[in-house]
């Protein structure tokens, strides 16, 4: 059978590989820690009451056709709303567009502003954009990016790569790493983007910001979320915003995701969404509409869940620092935000305990899934080559006694290599 070049080449999901190795050891009987999924079990920690009572009572009253093309009206009132209370942030419904989640809201970004063959630049690790690329044919302008900078771009890592691109592609906190921008550092990435677009000829295509903050409200401690529009007013124009419920609310599963940004870039993702028919369902935007302007109940939830999973990913940041201080090869990144802890596992060149070599980083993460009953995902999964042995860990589908678990089986299963 013939296919199209696109079908030929696009890569699979590296997580879903993995995903089937967990499968079927689980189907052999073995119980896996799945640290890999960035997403939620529900029984550990369900969409809010309110929002879930919501949802029942809109399909009870029959909101069951097909909604808004763009998303009801009174939901993107409520996100509106919501803007302007948590960001300050002031974007009208018109500029506002609902779909099934943040990846239809990504995808049409990508259609809506960069052409074949024009440059996206972003850093690796990231979620996805490498495979946005793909599926649009653009050209991907990978950034490396370092610990010693908590996996974060850097205005002079980007620098040399912005002339002439479509779109500089963010994501903050972000995933893999749970990490997230310091406010200087945005500045300066901000200013970059002004300084290009000012260089440009008039009638120049600009450069945009695909700026993904779908973690924005699932920060800890000290950390505080910047965004470019707030630290740079004069970017509003060439800013597009992922944001959404799926993580803020546990609500992955519900497809309640919104975009915003210039009316002229909103108003085109709109009709490729609808050409999509990606929307989000109509019982579910009804319900959210009304959670979200429910201060006090949506304050109380991320409170609540915000406590729940700081608390996982500080045991299980201490557990790798512990390791670390007995002078096992790991590290681990303080958290910062979002349900992602930042892990080192060093022992590419290692010999299992049968004889093979630990080779990559894949091999490392196997060798964890056989000998240590948890499953990672290596950076590699996210743009950056296998040699790079540091690793994404996920606590929403693990309860607390769970991650308690993990870090004495790694212990063991490390003491094992030679």
């Amino acid at each position: 059978m013939t296919v199209s070049k696109l079908a030929q080449n696009l890569r699979g999901s590296e997580i879903i590989k993995i995903a089937g190795e967990i499968n079927e050891l689980k189907r052999q009987g073995q119980n896996i820690a799945n640290l890999t999924i960035g997403d939620f079990d529900s029984n550990i920690y369900p969409i809010p009451a309110q929002l879930k009572a919501g949802i029942i009572e809109a399909y009870n009253a029959n909101q069951t056709n097909y909604p808004a093309a763009d998303g009801m009206l009174n939901l993107r009132e409520s996100v509106s709303e919501f803007l302007k209370k948590r960001y300050d942030l002031d974007y009208n419904a018109n500029q506002i567009l609902i779909s099934g989640g943040s990846r239809p809201l990504i995808y049409s970004i990508y259609l809506a502003v960069v052409n074949p063959g024009e440059k996206v630049v972003f850093p690796t690790p990231s979620w996805n954009n490498n495979h946005y690329c793909d599926l649009l044919g653009a050209q991907s302008v990978m950034i490396e990016t370092r610990p010693e900078n908590n996996f974060m771009p850097t205005a002079d890592e980007l620098r040399p790569y912005l002339k002439g691109a479509a779109l500089l592609a963010l994501c903050s906190p972000l995933n893999p790493t749970g990490t997230m921008f310091n406010k200087k550092d945005l500045e300066e990435i901000c200013d970059l983007v002004i300084a290009e677009n000012k260089s440009r000829a008039a009638g120049e295509k600009p450069l945009y910001l695909l700026y993904d903050q779908i973690y924005s409200q699932l920060t800890f401690g000290k950390h505080e979320h910047f965004n470019p529009v707030s630290l740079r007013p004069e970017l509003k124009d060439h800013v597009i915003f992922v944001d959404g419920a799926s993580k803020c609310f546990a609500s992955t599963g519900v497809r309640v995701g919104w975009g915003f940004g210039p009316a002229g870039v909103i108003n085109n993702m709109k009709a490729i969404v609808g050409h999509m028919g990606a929307w989000s369902p109509k019982a579910e935007q009804m319900a959210m509409a009304n959670f979200l302007k429910d201060e006090k109940e949506v304050d109380a939830y991320l409170s609540d869940i915000k406590g729940k999973l700081q608390n996982s990913l500080n045991t299980l940041h201490e557990g790798f620092q512990q390791l670390k201080s007995e002078g096992f090869s790991v590290d681990s990144i303080e958290p910062m935000g979002a349900i992602y802890l930042t892990v080192k596992v060093d022992y590419a060149g290692k010999t299992t305990p049968d004889g093979a070599v630990l080779k990559t980083s894949t091999d490392i993460n196997f060798y964890l899934i056989k000998e240590a009953k948890v499953a990672l995902v290596p950076f590699a999964a996210f743009g950056n080559d296998d040699d790079v042995n540091w690793f994404r860990v996920s606590v929403g589908a693990s309860t607390l006694q769970d991650i308690q678990d993990v870090v004495p089986r790694i212990k063991v299963a490390l003491a094992k290599l030679k």
